[in-house]
């Protein structure tokens, strides 16, 4: 899958400008992306089992008790997404910079913010359970089966979160076969335990809650093990270090400024769904199966992103902006070829997936009426998503901010005028219209972007050592 180097490549290498391990060829984007790939395929499948086992139970509460509380708990956990997008590109510049002390103090960072996030989520967690049920209510039979599924899985909060931090430090120093063991290990154990609880002990909705706990702690044990290479440094725990003021306001101004990207990304999909519901229940449910195709694609090219994260970051880092193109132009290529190909594949199966997903005939006739968009979406998507990779890698968070606050307003501002004229035509063209914008503007600050891996790198307040 290589081609060769570059005749300047080959000179920068031997003129040791560059180390081998900094030349960007697609086999080692592939490396870092497949695994990734093949992880997000796990994730609908322990969903589908955690519903099928509870479903052999005979009772519909049970379900949807399972399926309230898994919503309401991801939601909480989904706010410190951040933790892994920040972590990635600090520590791949970090390591880069040959930072290797810096490195291994990122990750002992992530986990004191995920085991806080995590205490403060149980200390909380009356409050926190009140409010979801205040605002998604459910019968009382299902609410109170899911207070039970919820004040179990609770108390692995800051596993679930730390695994964030994990996976983040890990996909920064490209070992992102150890994140696909991680979710392969989770995943199994979960399932195995929910047949063992649910069908082999009787304990219900409460033995699928006690697998999940016992499968996040279990991850989040087996990613500090892939991580054991910091431990061994002291810096994982030089307080000084940890703590540094600089870094630490740095990191928190990261982290914040993609948690408020996060939170207007999260918003438009919200109010995409709400103004959809009041076109009829018909077209909602339409427009939630439409949905999945989005997560499809955004599924097969995470790994692409995740690959340019970690590329971009590391030459960032080094202050190599020859490496950071080229890393930033094949992990975009390769992103949108995938998008091409299902774009592809929606249009020639799109029917059929819908027909899967939608069993009532007059669904699938409105879904089929709109599939046009979800062939458009992964092209018209393709450069928001990469750039986001990118600009992730660079820790450019308050232009992934400023950008998407942009594009939240973009949408706004053409689903206000073409909703009431097109109906859903306008509200899917309002969405589509939020990723065009998205990417235009984040490939308008590209430039200055590059400009940055032109600038000195800050000095090294320790010394080297082997973090990775």
């Amino acid at each position: 899958m290589d081609e060769p180097l570059s005749d300047a490549e080959v000179r920068a290498v031997d003129k040791g400008a560059l180390e081998p391990r900094d030349v960007v060829t697609h086999r080692r984007v592939l490396n870092i992306a497949v695994p990734i790939v093949i992880s997000n395929a796990t994730v609908p499948i322990l969903g589908a089992v955690d519903t099928g086992v509870v479903g052999q139970m005979g009772l519909a509460a049970p379900i949807g008790a399972v399926g309230l509380g898994a919503i309401i708990l991801s939601a909480l956990y989904w706010i410190f997404g951040f933790l892994r997008m920040g972590t990635v590109g600090l520590t791949a510049q970090a390591a880069g910079h040959g930072d290797d002390a810096e490195v291994a103090a990122l990750l002992t960072r992530g986990l004191l913010i995920g085991a806080g996030a995590g205490a403060a989520i149980i200390l909380l967690q009356l409050p926190l359970f009140w409010a979801a049920f205040w605002l998604s209510p459910g019968s009382a039979e299902v609410e109170g089966l899911a207070q039970q599924y919820m004040a179990i899985r609770v108390w692995s909060a800051p596993a679930a979160i730390s695994i964030y931090a994990i996976t983040g430090w890990l996909i920064a120093q490209e070992r992102t076969r150890a994140v696909l063991a991680i979710q392969l290990w989770m995943n199994g154990l979960n399932i195995v335990l929910d047949l063992w609880f649910v069908l082999g002990l009787d304990w219900g909705v409460q033995g699928v809650a006690i697998a999940t706990f016992l499968s996040e702690w279990s991850g989040a044990a087996l990613g500090l093990w892939f991580c054991r290479a910091a431990f061994r440094l002291p810096e994982w725990r030089n307080w000084t270090q940890v703590f540094d003021g600089p870094r630490w306001l740095h990191m928190m101004r990261v982290n914040t400024d993609i948690l408020i990207r996060s939170m207007l990304l999260e918003a438009m999909f919200v109010s995409f769904l709400f103004m959809g519901s009041g076109l009829g229940d018909v077209t909602l449910a339409a427009n939630q199966v439409l949905l999945q195709f989005l997560m499809i694609t955004a599924f097969a090219l995470d790994g692409f992103a995740y690959a340019a994260e970690a590329l971009v970051g590391r030459a960032m880092g080094a202050r190599q902006r020859a490496v950071l193109r080229r890393g930033a132009l094949l992990t975009s290529g390769w992103g949108l070829a995938t998008c091409v190909g299902m774009a592809i594949a929606f249009a020639l199966a799109g029917g059929a997936i819908i027909d899967l997903m939608a069993t009532a005939t007059g669904v699938r006739a409105v879904a089929r009426d709109y599939l046009p968009y979800m062939v458009a979406a992964p092209v018209a998507g393709w450069a928001a998503w990469m750039l986001d990779g990118i600009f992730i890698g660079a820790t450019r968070s308050r232009d992934m901010r400023n950008m998407m606050a942009i594009s939240f307003a973009i949408y706004v501002g053409f689903a206000l005028v073409l909703v009431p004229a097109l109906g859903n035509h306008g509200l899917w063209l309002s969405l589509l219209a939020s990723f065009v914008a998205r990417g235009i503007t984040l490939g308008l600050r590209y430039p200055s972007l590059e400009a940055d891996a032109d600038a000195p790198p800050p000095p090294l307040r320790q010394g080297k050592a082997t973090a990775g």
